[in-house]
């Protein structure tokens, strides 16, 4: 061993076995490294066979002191070293992770305390004790250390507290204002004894009013969070640092009181800095992780204000309407989900904030109703009737839609458009709700269908999510999935979930919730705790003998949706490792088709992305092409929305797990071996069709749609008296997009350009001035173009004016009678 690397390790007073460990991690690694310093890998060597003997030593920090590197080039180091399949393993990984969250946690909270301190205090250096306060909650009030919110809310309380304490001097005039009150001399011993009043509470709200209103954020959660933040603090003001210096040494973590003294270690790049010139900084934009978060907070109550944790008067018409009244069973249902939704939060988030759980679940429980009364409405619409009987009594289909709903509201609040997951982030409502993912996929683009005012990075979310079942969460080993493909293996060939035959047929989306939910072949479910009995409720028949059943639709559904996924994450693989082999494309697609379809078992407590991998290693090999698992996982590891556990913790047998190689080996080739091989013949399988590939529904168009009815005029323009010498060659080209036809003078501006053309010259040489009549391009139907082909060469040299209104022809014939009345009348 080297002896700076046992001085490092003697100064992180680490074990002999950590130490041996570390070296033999070094040893692996050393050949592929970069040139220079080793420290810093040593470092890395260390921090990694700590985690994995779980014998950690050594704070973070102090690791990163030793070897001097932040903690971004930290991360960066171990995830390069991340080169094959066995030098990082899941617990480093999730270890790494965790840090990660903490610290995006951390730095986001400390910007906004940077921008808040300047807001409040005159002097900034009288703010270390907040940011103290702030930090030492992540270890006491929370549990769970990755809520953006909820930290930032008890931030506010923190400011508010210190605030209150500060003498007025220091305080910007704004916050001086709102605790003069609170600063009056106290009161004497006469006084109190006639009048033992408490403290008046609106002096409390006037200054945390001032602070939620300077942060975009909601007074009512902020109030929550100061009760909790208020039970906590009762018995520990006086011993802020003493606490944090103890939960910091047991967590074994990074010192977050660095961000307070400037150090590197951190490296923080603060935002937004102040203006060096002295001039007051602009407004800031809502951009940092913050800011953001309150932004889409706000505009998700916004949305809600109208809406009722209540059904509106329509949902109540459309319940009183069925066959079996669902009111009381849906009010109880939401009841008992409310109770364990509440419980759960806590349990994840900290027993003291049971409160904010509630919170979110009424803005879930509002969303629950507006979704489920717009979905009622367009079915109404779509089927001329009102008894919705069937579904609304469907207890699957309403913890789906609520817990999508749910989904919507958590997203929102951890701030998942900037793809950080949390410990809240799905499937956690699944287990929550004790809800297959199967049933919850069932009601997803209903949902984005159904309510318009999703924001876009809402539909990505659950486009997410959806993509996130098909791939795994729905083939787990108790999924119904199982049994609906099992019936319909059961049925023959005829019967398949779908047909290869129809895969490049155009995906349909006029499908609902209902005919999802209610489509045959439904294998019972497991039931909650909390579900209700729905005896009540009509249940459907069981297939008399002899009687043919229809597909289910909801299988059919999902096996599309599922091989265009399945095929679109292997053309991104093939583009990174295959160029130069097209003709494999189709080849490898074929044996992952054929693997989903007919060895669907594989799936189990699998990864999609598993087979694709083994299906393309496998091809290659039987036509000998050079392409090791190695080459594979590295260019996997490039692709978006990837884990390295995909190709590191794969299911070998129950109870069992290794890498992709043993699973290759060991179950994928010894299961498909026949069907391989068949490629190597001179007379392989039929191929696969490729699957049609349509826009995403859950994306909003790239390019704008056409209007009905919003046809092309062309009309060839008469000699203008404008001479082309008064034209610069700048103007020629000058052309103005997206605004209104406005005066005469923008059409004169366009006449003087297209009079200017070799074209229009030729035309006054010829001594024409007649004008065409107005040519129509129809777009209404394909193929239908009433204009004449000549022109088309000379098409640049034409003015397209597209028409959204009936009113646009009539203005180009006014102005073109007016031109012809100016000829026929010359000026003198």
């Amino acid at each position: 061993k080297d002896p700076e690397f046992i001085t490092l390790c003697k100064d992180l007073l680490v074990t002999n076995l950590v130490c041996d460990n570390a070296w033999a991690t070094w040893e692996s690694v050393a050949k592929s490294a970069e040139k220079g310093s080793n420290k810093p890998l040593w470092g890395a060597c260390i921090f990694i066979s700590a985690v994995d003997l779980e014998d950690m030593c050594f704070t973070f920090t102090e690791l990163q002191k030793a070897v001097g590197l932040s903690l971004k080039q930290f991360f960066n180091l171990v995830r390069k070293m991340d080169e094959n399949l066995d030098t990082i393993s899941p617990k480093v990984n999730s270890a790494v992770t965790k840090l990660e969250k903490k610290y995006e946690v951390s730095l986001a909270l400390y910007q906004r305390f940077f921008v808040l301190q300047s807001y409040v205090l005159l002097i900034s250096n009288s703010f270390l004790v907040y940011l103290l306060t702030s930090v030492t909650k992540n270890g006491t009030v929370l549990q769970m250390e990755d809520d953006l919110v909820i930290a930032f809310q008890l931030l506010l309380c923190v400011l508010e507290f210190c605030t209150k304490r500060c003498p007025s001097a220091l305080l910007q005039p704004l916050y001086r204002s709102a605790i003069t009150t609170t600063a009056q001399s106290p009161p004497t011993r006469t006084s109190r004894r006639s009048k033992a009043k408490p403290r008046p509470p609106e002096v409390d709200v006037q200054l945390l009013e001032t602070l939620c209103k300077e942060s975009d954020c909601s007074m009512d959660e902020v109030r929550k969070s100061k009760h909790i933040f208020s039970q906590w603090t009762q018995a520990c003001v006086d011993t802020f640092s003493e606490e944090y210096e103890k939960l910091y040494h047991k967590n074994k973590d990074f010192d977050a009181r660095l961000f307070l003294v400037d150090d590197e270690t951190p490296t923080v790049e603060i935002t937004p800095r102040k203006n060096q010139s002295g001039e007051e900084s602009v407004p800031i934009p809502p951009q940092t992780p913050i800011r953001a978060a309150m932004y889409s907070i706000q505009q998700l109550r916004g949305e809600l204000t109208s809406a009722s944790d209540q059904p509106s008067g329509n949902l109540i018409v459309y319940f009183k309407n069925c066959t079996v009244d669902p009111s009381e069973e849906i009010t109880k249902r939401v009841e008992q989900l409310g109770q364990i939704f509440c419980q759960k939060f806590a349990e994840a988030v900290g027993q003291r904030c049971e409160g904010l759980g509630k919170e979110r679940f009424t803005l879930g429980v509002q969303l629950y109703y507006k979704v489920m009364e717009s979905m009622l409405k367009s079915e109404e619409k779509r089927l001329s009737v009102q008894n919705f009987s069937k579904l609304l009594n469907n207890a699957t289909f309403h913890t789906s839609l609520l817990a999508c709903a749910l989904e919507v509201v958590m997203a929102t609040y951890n701030g998942n458009e900037n793809g950080n997951d949390t410990d809240l982030c799905f499937p956690w409502i699944l287990d929550v709700f004790q809800l297959y993912a199967f049933d919850f996929y069932k009601v997803i683009e209903s949902f984005i269908k159904a309510e318009p005012t999703l924001k876009h990075n809402m539909i990505e979310h659950l486009g997410r999510c959806e993509q996130q079942i098909m791939e795994s969460i729905a083939w787990k080993a108790d999924s119904p999935l199982f049994e609906l493909l099992k019936q319909s293996r059961e049925e023959g060939p005829g019967e398949q979930a779908e047909p290869p035959a129809t895969l490049n047929q155009p995906l349909q989306h006029n499908h609902t919730a209902a005919d999802l939910y209610l489509s045959p072949l439904r294998p019972s479910r497991r039931v909650p705790a909390a579900e209700v009995d729905t005896s009540a409720v009509p249940s459907s028949q069981p297939p008399v003998p002899g009687t043919r059943q229809h597909r289910s639709n909801s299988l059919s559904l999902f096996y599309k949706k599922l091989y265009r996924m399945a095929y679109l994450r292997l053309k991104m693989l093939f583009s990174h490792l295959l160029t130069s082999h097209p003709e494999l494309e189709h080849i490898i697609w074929t044996l992952l088709q054929h693997t989903l379809q007919n060895e669907y078992e594989l799936m189990k407590d699998r990864h999609l992305d598993q087979l694709m991998m083994c299906a393309m290693y496998a091809i290659c090999k039987v036509k000998n092409v050079d392409l090791r698992f190695k080459t594979i996982v590295t260019a996997y590891k490039e692709l978006p929305n990837t884990n390295q556990e995909i190709f590191k913790h794969v299911l070998i047998r129950e109870g069992q797990y290794d890498s992709i190689i043993v699973f290759y080996n060991l179950v994928f080739m010894q299961k498909l071996k026949t069907n391989i091989l068949q490629y190597s013949s001179p007379r392989p399988p039929p191929l696969s069709p490729i699957p049609h590939i349509p826009r995403s529904p859950y994306k909003y168009p790239s390019s704008p749609l056409r209007v009905p009815g919003g046809n092309v005029y062309i009309s060839p323009l008469k000699s203008s008296r404008m001479t082309p010498s008064a034209m610069t060659p700048r103007s020629r080209i000058l052309v103005s997009i997206g605004e209104s036809f406005g005066t005469s003078d923008k059409f004169q501006k366009i006449n003087q350009m297209v009079s200017s053309t070799d074209w229009s010259l030729k035309r006054r040489l010829e001594g024409d001035s007649t004008p065409k009549p107005l040519k129509r391009l129809r777009f209404d139907v394909d193929g239908q173009d009433e204009a004449d082909g000549r022109w088309l060469p000379n098409m640049l040299n034409s003015v397209f004016c597209l028409a959204f209104s009936g009113s646009a022809r009539s203005r180009m014939q006014e102005q073109k009678l007016k031109e012809e009345a100016e000829k026929e009348d010359p000026e003198p």
